[in-house]
């Protein structure tokens, strides 16, 4: 699964040819979470609530460019880094 970015522990990746609807999955250590995008929301998962915040405010800034790589990886292409929360 690939990385597109990461920031303050916590780890942002999409799979390859994943399942609708749009999302990318964040972890911090052991703990994970899937977040939807566009609208922006939790899909679930275990993330401590801090990193959880900090997933989904990063999330809301470049949809258009996770929009991109998700299409991107349903096509088996490699995706695009995006900028980390700062």
């Amino acid at each position: 699964m690939p990385e597109i970015s990461r920031f303050f522990g916590i780890v942002i990746r999409m799979y390859y040819a994943d399942h609708e609807p749009p999302h990318c999955h964040a972890s911090y250590g052991t703990a994970s979470t899937r977040i939807r995008l566009a609208p922006v929301a939790v899909m679930g998962g275990d993330l401590p609530p801090r990193a959880l915040r900090r997933a989904v405010q990063w999330a809301s800034l470049p949809e258009a460019e996770l929009l991109e790589n998700w299409r991107l990886l349903r096509r088996k292409e490699p995706p695009l880094r995006i900028a980390p929360l700062e």
